[in-house]
């Protein structure tokens, strides 16, 4: 896989300080966030949306911004 330098240096100089213990922790821990930002977050959302639909829809009068998800 080509990568740009500054992305590696940026990702050696992460290691080097300590936070991630090699390249490769860091590349995983970078593809799940953008997973998580991108698909699963958005699906979750989506859940939530419709379920509190959904909740409000049966139980009219309810506050549910009480509810935490």
């Amino acid at each position: 896989m080509k990568m740009p330098e500054a992305y590696v240096e940026g990702i050696d100089e992460l290691v080097k300080m300590g936070r991630y213990s090699s390249r490769s922790e860091v590349i995983r821990v970078a593809i799940r966030d953008l997973l998580r930002k991108e698909l699963w977050f958005a699906n979750e959302a989506e859940f939530e949306t419709s379920y509190l639909k959904n909740l409000k829809r049966k139980n009219k009068g309810v506050d549910i911004s009480e509810f935490i998800f």
